[in-house]
Order: structure tokens, then C-alpha cells, then sequence
């Protein structure tokens, strides 16, 4: 280590990027942020794996609602519950916390996709700026992929029908079954794609799963503001951004500015 440096390490990927957020310059008497090192490479990102509840679709309604009835159906009381904590997360630990027998957790996951299948996923709208941002991405060479808990064979015909699913080179999903069921998996299958080897990569997402997620592999995540989180999620993950809204993600992503 050159002499008056001290550096501060968070977590290193040497792949996809890295969490390595200030560098102490002591021979300076100050604290300089990375990205005005003179380092291209914290400028731009190359591709970005975006969840999609509550950072690309606002589809708290449907999935409130979808949720009630299958409790309903599955005769479970949630009086009292307050239901937006399960907005993102895999189902299969939602319904963990109320049923013990594995069977049970199946079920109200069937009931919960057959509800969601006919009525929930149609409540459910962009943020706005959503396709401005993705085309600016897109157009400025940047790889889009999503990678959320919700099964691909769910989520691509919502896409579709709201009129994005094309600017994703892959729309990354969870399984139908428990074999990639959490964003950890989810994003560990995105890595492995070919196109991804060597690429500085980027998470975005709204909650602690999206976080988690991309520290387990070793990835910087962006928070998503205008979703359902909030700022106890993201502070434990130490962010390389919080983004306020669609524009000010975009400018972080395509050349680093902070706004």
C-alpha cells in the first residue's frame, strides 16, 4: 500500500464490480469519493439487473389483492397484518411465516399465481419514466436484464402487455418451483450468461432482498427510492446510489452523475 493511503474495503468482485465506496487520501486531510478518482471504469456501468416490484411496475394493488384472497381461500386470519411488507419478496417465505407443513406452503402458493394469473397482474402500472430510461440505457449500449423473485413465465407477459419487455436482452426470473427462488439465485443465474463475463454489472431494486442479493454476489446495487422500501433496507447494504426517480437513475448509470 503506497505510503499516506488508507483504503477501505467493503466487499471486491473482480468480475462484475465492487463495493469499494471512499478512499481516505490522508496525505490530502481529506475524503475523496472514488468516482472522482480519474477511474473510467466507476463512471459506467455495462449492463444492470432491475427488479420489477416497486422499481420498473407499480404493482403493489395486485399483488394486496391477490394476497387477501388466497389467505381468505387458505382460511388464514391476517387481521392486523400489514401485508406491504410481503411486496417483494419470494412467496415461499411469505407463506412460511403462516403454515409449517410444506404442502400448505405449495398450495397457497398455486392459489396465490392461479389469482394473480386472472385478475392481479393487470393492476399494476410503470413508474414514471420507465420506458424513457430504458430506452436512454439501452440506446447508450447498456445490457438490460431483470432479475426478480416472480417466475419468468409470470412476469414476461406482464412486461409484454405493458409494452417494455423488449429492451431486456433477458427477462432473469425465479423458477415455478423452489429451485431458483430467491434473488440470490436469481441473480447467480444472470451472472453465468456468456454476455455478462467481464461486464462492470449493476442491481437495482427497491428492498432488502435486492441488496442482499447483490452483495451475496459480490455486485453494487442502486436503491430504488420511489419503490416500497426504505432507507433501514438499503443502509445496512451501503448503496452506491440511491436514485429519487427514473432520471436521476439513468445519469447515475450512464455517466455517474449524482442528482
Amino acid at each position: 500500500m503506497p505510503q499516506g493511503l488508507a483504503f477501505c474495503f467493503l466487499k471486491m468482485g473482480k468480475k462484475h464490480g465492487f463495493f469499494l465506496l471512499w478512499l481516505p487520501i490522508m496525505q490530502f486531510g481529506g475524503i475523496i469519493p472514488l468516482s472522482v478518482m480519474g477511474c473510467e471504469s466507476m463512471k459506467r456501468y455495462d449492463a444492470v439487473l432491475f427488479d420489477v416490484d416497486g422499481t420498473l411496475i407499480h404493482s403493489a394493488p395486485g399483488i394486496l389483492y391477490t394476497l387477501q384472497k388466497t389467505f381468505e381461500a387458505m382460511g388464514t386470519d391476517i387481521g392486523g397484518v400489514d401485508l406491504m411488507r410481503y411486496v417483494g419478496p419470494p412467496l415461499r417465505r411469505t407463506f412460511g411465516e403462516y403454515y409449517a407443513d410444506t404442502s400448505d406452503i405449495e398450495r397457497a402458493v398455486t392459489v396465490y399465481r392461479g389469482i394473480y394469473r386472472e385478475q392481479g397482474r393487470h393492476m399494476c402500472a410503470l413508474y414514471d419514466g420507465v420506458p424513457q430510461m430504458l430506452k436512454s440505457l439501452s440506446d447508450g449500449g447498456v445490457l438490460l436484464y431483470t432479475a426478480t423473485s416472480k417466475p419468468v413465465q409470470v412476469v414476461e407477459p406482464m412486461l409484454e402487455e405493458l409494452g417494455i419487455a423488449g429492451f431486456f436482452r433477458q427477462i432473469g426470473g425465479a423458477s415455478m418451483d423452489a429451485a431458483r427462488d430467491t434473488k440470490t439465485a436469481v441473480i447467480r443465474s444472470l451472472l453465468s450468461l456468456p454476455a455478462l463475463d467481464g461486464m462492470r454489472v449493476l442491481m437495482v431494486g427497491d428492498r432488502a432482498d435486492d441488496m442482499a442479493g447483490a452483495a451475496e454476489c459480490f455486485l453494487p446495487a442502486a436503491a430504488a427510492a420511489y419503490g416500497y422500501g426504505a432507507p433501514a433496507e438499503w443502509e445496512p447494504f451501503c448503496p452506491v446510489y440511491v436514485a429519487k426517480d427514473c432520471r436521476a437513475l439513468t445519469q447515475f448509470v450512464l455517466d455517474g452523475e449524482m442528482i
